[in-house]
């Protein structure tokens, strides 16, 4: 079922100031530079999923899901005081494993790329060499005899 207009602008008014509390007044060093990426409200705004991500290696990561734990009392408090919601929605932190993901399919692609281009050289140079000198463009096709 598809959620309502105003529970996905919900869900961007909330992304949108997380984002401003993390990077403003969080003060805890362990946040360090975190990233919203999106947030997922459910239907009845009693809780909000904010993903986030970070630069750095699985321990930093861990450091900062401890960190945003800790903050997510005060991060709901000061939600509750910039939003006008009846209740101020549940916040839970996720670590956002699409953007991980992303990046692994673009390293596959980029290896299938370069080993599809190494394989191309390769026949090339088995083949006398089929291409012209002139910046490895092919060479020109001859007209047809009249």
């Amino acid at each position: 079922m598809p959620l309502s207009h105003r529970v996905e602008r919900i869900a961007e008014q909330i992304r949108e100031e997380v984002s401003q509390i993390l990077s403003t007044e969080i003060a805890d060093p362990g946040v360090g530079l975190v990233t919203v990426t999106r947030v997922k409200v459910t239907a009845d705004l009693s809780l909000a999923r904010v993903y986030w991500t970070a630069m750095g290696d699985a321990v930093e990561r861990k450091k900062t899901a401890k960190a945003l734990a800790r903050a997510t009392a005060y991060v709901r408090h000061l939600l509750s005081t910039r939003m006008t919601l009846r209740r101020s929605p549940e916040v839970q932190f996720l670590f956002d494993q699409s953007v991980a993901a992303q990046d692994r399919v673009e390293q596959i692609l980029q290896e299938l790329k370069q080993e599809a281009e190494d394989r191309q050289a390769a026949g090339n140079d088995e083949a006398g060499g089929s291409e012209s000198p002139q910046n490895g463009a092919p060479a020109a096709p001859k007209p047809p005899r009249v």
